[in-house]
């Protein structure tokens, strides 16, 4: 069976404009632990630091993790026919992505997003998501495509993606991979559970785990033990810069993270180490397993880990992703601080 793609991805595309400044003010929230808010007082001019342009979405800023990997990857996102869309498009053709199932409606503008960010490299993103709200599984053609792996970010909810990503698992055996948008999740774990029993991985962060299984956020155990019990692939929970974990069924792991040479811009950091896990398990998955070896799982947190470190250093969604190259040459990323604990039956 000839495959066309090593991974296709499918989810949002934007034009992304990051506003810096040391104006910007932080405040705590009273009663809400550390939780802090920018505070931008009404009728005011505030002065910008610096203003950088690029794309975004975590449809395309996965598709480039994969390419950058020299993967064979296509992208699968909904955008307008206006100059922003081009930008999106001309971006991915020069990362090497194949665009030809990115599909545009002249009704509709390519999303959008501000992202304000004060000195310590955290943001608010005001986000229009405008064309991305129209991506349908109708107006994807499951019946050519030939991938081993979909990458699956935000479906805007729309349960027919996943129906057709389960049609080609089932004829072709293709890898599922879904680091579900907030959309997705909000449909609840009765309705997503026959889905979840079938990914290979999912991701999602530590509050979105805590909220789709109604477990209390520090409870780590017990959220891995129901993650065990509706996943029958690979769970991943992210933490910020406090690390991972990551469950098969049978281990759990805990990852640290790489020392940043300094925090830049935390846009995309979650796409990075998404996508770069799933590029290190791709690389290491030998044909004949049927499920990942502790070996794989660790190179893939390894990978995961430095795509995002080099990601948060750099200003952009998709500036600072690793090349394969610099992943496997680069000293810093040899080693990365993990713990494991075998899972109790």
């Amino acid at each position: 069976m000839a495959f066309f793609y090593d991974i296709i991805t499918i989810g949002s595309a934007t034009r992304d404009a990051v506003a810096k400044s040391k104006s910007f003010a932080v405040v705590k929230n009273k009663g809400r632990g550390l939780e802090e808010s920018l505070a931008l007082p009404l009728g005011s001019k505030i002065s910008i630091d610096s203003l950088f342009f690029g794309t975004g979405g975590a449809g395309t800023n996965t598709a480039v993790t994969f390419a950058r990997q020299q993967f064979k990857t296509a992208a699968i996102a909904h955008i307008g026919k206006d100059i922003r869309g081009q930008e999106v498009k001309n971006e991915l053709k020069s990362e090497g992505v194949d665009i030809h199932l990115i599909t545009a409606d002249p009704s509709l503008l390519t999303g959008y997003s501000i992202i304000l960010e004060p000195p310590s490299g955290e943001r608010v993103i005001l986000r229009h998501r405008g064309a991305n709200d129209g991506l349908r599984g109708s107006q994807i053609p499951f019946s050519r495509i030939r991938t081993r792996w979909l990458y699956l970010t935000s479906l805007s909810g729309d349960i027919s993606i996943l129906k057709g990503a389960f049609r080609l698992k089932k004829k072709y055996g293709t890898c599922i991979a879904w680091n579900p948008g907030g959309v997705d999740l909000a449909l609840g774990l009765k309705k997503l559970s026959p889905f979840l029993s079938m990914i290979d991985v999912f991701i999602v962060n530590q509050e979105e785990a805590a909220t789709l299984l109604g477990i209390p956020y520090r409870n780590i155990e017990k959220i891995f033990k129901k993650f065990d019990h509706v996943i029958d692939g690979i769970a991943v929970m992210t933490m910020g810069p406090k690390g991972v974990y990551v469950s098969d069924g049978d281990t759990l792991w805990r990852a640290g993270t790489y020392k940043e040479k300094a925090v830049v811009d935390r846009t995309g950091a979650g796409d990075s180490f998404g996508s770069g896990f799933v590029a290190g398990l791709m690389r290491k998955k030998k044909k004949k397993e049927k499920r990942w070896t502790d070996e794989s799982i660790l190179y893939a947190l390894r990978m995961g880990s430095a795509n995002a470190t080099s990601k948060v250093e750099h200003t952009g969604a998709k500036t600072g992703l690793l090349a394969k190259r610099q992943f496997e040459s680069e000293k810093r990323w040899k080693t990365l601080p993990f713990s494991a604990t075998k899972i109790k039956k």
